[in-house]
């Protein structure tokens, strides 16, 4: 690790004014991005007495190779420019306060002609309008349920609703009552949409307008002698007033906010966020995220602000509560509200119902921490003995912070397809993710295709790295046409690849003719988990208990499944090609689509003809002759003899 005296600027050389900076380590990727008012006085205290900082800090100015800042004209720009280059570098230093995305919202497909109502989780669709999150997937699927009976709109998939379309039979739902069944002409466009919109409305939060208009409705069908549909009424009435029990009433008022409350110790921060529309708590998040430095709570909740809402600007309220104001609160109001389009308040509750609320939410995010102490107390500290022991054990001059594994998969030679995944800090990077198709390499030869590999892997850092942006243009290894960082330029520490001393020996070949030297490497046997090293005629036996070897088994058994996940899929779409290559009528393009709307030839074979018809383009006769080409072709089973996987579409 550098000192941080080698890269420390000149004295006089660092503005006063605000401004934004980041640290990069020596292979130019941008480990930290910070901002500060006074540049000058921020940064020197970086480059004080190591000891007197945080760990973490002391961590990330001895991995940094150099700092560079970049001057703006106010804090509003400086908090603009700080969260642009976090969500564009992603530094590993940084807070992340992202959760897993793994909360389920409520969906509905508002663009299509009968929209679709659905619990769902991940990425979100721009025509279509979201409620939530929630913190049960199974408490709103029982509310959704209950609603359904007052509203009666479409719920099921584009396919069930495409497959009733074309037989002229509505699906279940539609015969007991819990759809409106569009899909065979029983409600026009326009009287679907109302019902869409009183869904909306009530997960809106806006039910009192609702109950009041059953409830004239009732009363008007009973007047008029109208008893059966007063019963449905009564009926839905009901339905409405138990789901509307699910949401307690919280706030007298209306409100319309988010809660957001920080517990924290020394290393880490537990933040908690409830989601108050009209007086009803509508769902919650909690996650857990690693400390810097030590910054005050209103520094981490300034931050915790900034990326909690401008991923997504539509989830930001009106009001924001919070335990307290942070620094610069008026800029923070200032760029919420660009991101909504209206004023943004930040509000600390002193008392009453907000207050107590707010102290429900510090209980809680305090408990949240408690439980994650608990529960990775072990695993952090099981990392950082992994490494140190990897380190000692392969003989390498620092812990290999970045992992690089390679795999092969295959079935007898067909379909060759290789995978590489990334490990930082002992965790997975998916996002660094890669999958290669083996090009050159014909039949079963695992040390072949494993040179192959690594020669193109290696080559791409070798191009990336030829042609270095200059410091005074951006940070090293950032593409300078489009400014993403250039994934295949960084350095591994360690390079691991499935397999013995053939492999690794291929391994080794690729990088000494591609004159990389400086990367180190070994292979992981599956039989005996034996540790291969190059030039080595025996290998390293790590002891079976010990963490390095249980991180390179994680690490192997990641691009394992990788691969294998990544030749399934293609043998799949080989085999439908295959199978269904002799179907009159029936092109490349209208066998990838059946691929992608069954997803595998598994499910394919499944189908019946009115599903299978139901894809774009494939009519009733092409989807009798599909089926008839699919019974003739009875499925086989095989065994992966690189794997011993047993394998049956």
């Amino acid at each position: 690790m550098a000192e941080p005296a080698s890269y420390r600027p000149a004295p006089g050389s660092i503005p006063t004014g605000p401004g934004v900076y980041r640290f990069s380590d020596a292979e130019g990727r941008v480990i930290y991005v910070g901002k500060a008012i006074n540049l000058r006085q921020r940064l020197n205290s970086y480059f004080a007495d190591p000891s007197a900082l945080h760990f973490r800090t002391q961590t990330m100015v001895r991995t940094a190779a150099k700092v560079e800042w970049t001057l703006v004209r106010n804090e509003l720009e400086a908090l603009q420019l700080e969260y642009t280059w976090i969500k564009q570098f992603d530094p590993r230093f940084n807070i992340k306060y992202r959760d897993d995305k793994s909360y389920p919202w409520v969906a509905i497909s508002w663009g299509d002609e009968f929209p679709r109502v659905y619990v769902g989780r991940g990425a979100k669709r721009r025509s279509h309008r979201y409620f939530g999150p929630y913190a049960q997937a199974w408490a709103i699927r029982e509310t959704l349920d209950s609603l359904l009976r007052v509203f009666p709109m479409r719920s099921c998939s584009n396919g069930v609703f495409n497959s009733a379309k074309a037989s002229g039979r509505p699906c279940l739902l539609g015969y007991i009552g819990k759809c409106a069944a569009p899909c065979v002409g029983r409600i026009d466009p326009g009287p679907h949409r109302e019902l869409v919109n009183g869904v909306c409305e009530f997960l809106a939060g806006r039910t009192t307008g609702l109950v009041a208009g059953l409830q004239a409705e009732m009363q008007q069908a009973a007047q008029n002698e109208e008893f059966e549909r007063a019963a449905v009424l009564r009926d839905r009435l009901v339905a409405l007033q138990q789901a509307s029990e699910r949401n307690a009433i919280v706030l007298s008022d209306g409100t319309n906010a988010d809660l957001v409350a920080l517990a924290t110790d020394p290393l880490e921060v537990a933040i908690q966020v409830f989601h108050i529309r009209n007086g009803r708590i509508l769902g919650e998040r909690s996650w857990v995220a690693e400390r810097l430095d030590d910054s005050d709570s209103a520094a981490l909740l300034e931050k915790c602000l900034v990326q909690l809402y401008a991923e997504d600007s539509t989830d930001v309220p009106p009001r924001v509560l919070v335990p307290e104001l942070p620094p610069a609160a008026e800029v923070v109001e200032q760029l919420l509200g660009e991101e909504r389009g209206t004023r943004v308040r930040l509000v600390v509750p002193k008392r009453g119902d907000k207050a107590a609320l707010m102290q429900t939410a510090v209980r809680n995010a305090e408990q949240a921490l408690a439980l994650h102490k608990l529960r990775r107390s072990s695993d952090l500290s099981s990392r950082g003995r992994a490494l140190a022991e990897l380190q000692e054990a392969l003989g390498l001059d620092q812990a290999p912070l970045r992992i690089e594994c390679y795999d092969i998969s295959h079935t007898q030679g067909s379909e060759v397809v290789a995978s590489m995944v990334v490990f930082e800090d002992g965790l997975a990077r998916k996002s660094e993710y890669r999958r290669f198709v083996i090009r050159t390499v014909e039949g079963s030869n695992d040390v072949a295709a494993m040179h192959e590999v690594l020669t193109r892997r290696f080559r791409r850092l070798l191009s990336e790295r030829a042609e270095p942006v200059e410091a005074e243009d951006g940070p090293l290894l950032i593409d300078p046409e489009t400014g993403a960082p250039r994934k295949f330029a960084y350095l591994p520490g360690l390079v691991v690849v499935d397999g013995g001393a053939p492999q690794v020996a291929a391994a080794a070949r690729a990088l000494n003719e591609l004159g990389i030297a400086d990367v180190a490497l070994c292979g992981l046997a599956k039989r005996l988990e034996e540790v291969w090293l190059p030039d080595q005629e025996f290998p390293v036996i790590l002891p079976r208990a010990s963490e390095a070897l249980y991180l390179l088994q994680r690490v192997r058994d990641e691009a394992h499944r990788f691969a294998i996940t990544h030749h399934r899929s293609r043998r799949s779409a080989a085999m439908v090609e295959s199978v269904l290559d002799q179907v009159p009528g029936l092109g490349e393009i209208r066998r990838k689509a059946l691929l992608k709307h069954f997803g595998s030839l598994r499910k394919l074979r499944k189908a019946t003809v009115a599903e299978i018809a139901a894809v774009p383009g494939i009519g009733p006769a092409t989807a009798a002759a599909v089926q008839q080409a699919l019974a003739a072709d009875e499925p086989g089973v095989g065994v992966n003899l690189a794997t011993g996987e047993v394998i049956a579409e």
